[in-house]
């Protein structure tokens, strides 16, 4: 690839290794960061507690039962919350996939 590369640009040996070798390093570091943001993001949604049971506390038997769509423990509670997917939880993982993003995108049109 080298010699391809050499041909097409008429840059030196040196200087073109040296400049596949970054290239190669910033598309490595940016396939890093997407893969670490979304398992940020995975992280922080698994984190936030048990996803098959709506209440992680038995509920008083004079309180107020949970309003489910199926009775006992389930994961699908009548109204659904989006509230896993909101910027202010999962901003650092979004800016990782984002400057990501970016990195290889350097690569492909620099």
């Amino acid at each position: 690839m080298t010699v391809l590369y050499q041909r097409a640009t008429g840059e030196s040996g040196a200087f073109a290794k040296r400049k596949e070798r970054v290239e190669m390093a910033v598309i490595l570091i940016g396939a890093l960061l997407i893969v670490a943001g979304i398992v940020y993001m995975a992280l922080a949604v698994l984190s936030r507690g048990r996803l098959s049971d709506p209440t992680p506390f038995p509920a008083p038997p004079d309180g107020p039962t949970p309003n489910l769509a199926t009775p006992g423990p389930t994961l699908e509670p009548r109204r659904r919350g989006l509230g896993f997917l909101g910027l202010s939880q999962n901003w650092p993982g979004l800016l990782m996939i984002g400057i990501g993003v970016m990195l290889l995108l350097s690569v492909v049109v620099l």
